[in-house]
C-alpha cells in the first residue's frame, strides 16, 4: 500500500493519502479574535482547500472529529456547518470539548477522506 503526505513540514503533513483514505491534518480558524461562526466558516474553508488541492470536495469526506474549546458554542458551529455539510453526503462527526492549543481558538476539525479516484 503506497503513502503519499501532501504539504509536509518539520512537524506534520496537512494530509497523508494511505492506499484510498486520506487523514487531514488539524484544521484550524486564522482568526482568533472572531467568534465560533467566523471561525467555523474558516476552518470548513480550509478543509474544502484541502479537499480541493487532493482533487477531491466534501462529498468524498467520510468522517469529521469537532473540537470546541467550549461546549456553549455547539449551536453556532452547528449552523455553520449546517449550511456547509453536503446534505447527500453527510460524514459521520464527532463533537467535543477540549483545551485547544492556541489562546482565541474556539474550533480545531480532523477529517478522514476517501482519496478521489
Amino acid at each position: 500500500m503506497t503513502m503519499h503526505r501532501l504539504n509536509p513540514g518539520p512537524r506534520m503533513s496537512e494530509a497523508v493519502r494511505v492506499g484510498d483514505i486520506v487523514f487531514l491534518a488539524g484544521q484550524i480558524p486564522t482568526t482568533l479574535d472572531a467568534d465560533i461562526t467566523v471561525q467555523t466558516r474558516e476552518v470548513l474553508a480550509e478543509i474544502d482547500a484541502v479537499m480541493a488541492e487532493l482533487g477531491g470536495s466534501k462529498a468524498d469526506i467520510a468522517s469529521v472529529q469537532v473540537w470546541l474549546s467550549d461546549m456553549a458554542d455547539f449551536q453556532g458551529m452547528n449552523a455553520v456547518w449546517d449550511s456547509w455539510v453536503d446534505p447527500a453526503n453527510p460524514p459521520a462527526r464527532a463533537t467535543g470539548g477540549v483545551a485547544l492549543a492556541r489562546p482565541g481558538m474556539r474550533v480545531e476539525m480532523i477529517a478522514v477522506a476517501r482519496a478521489p479516484a
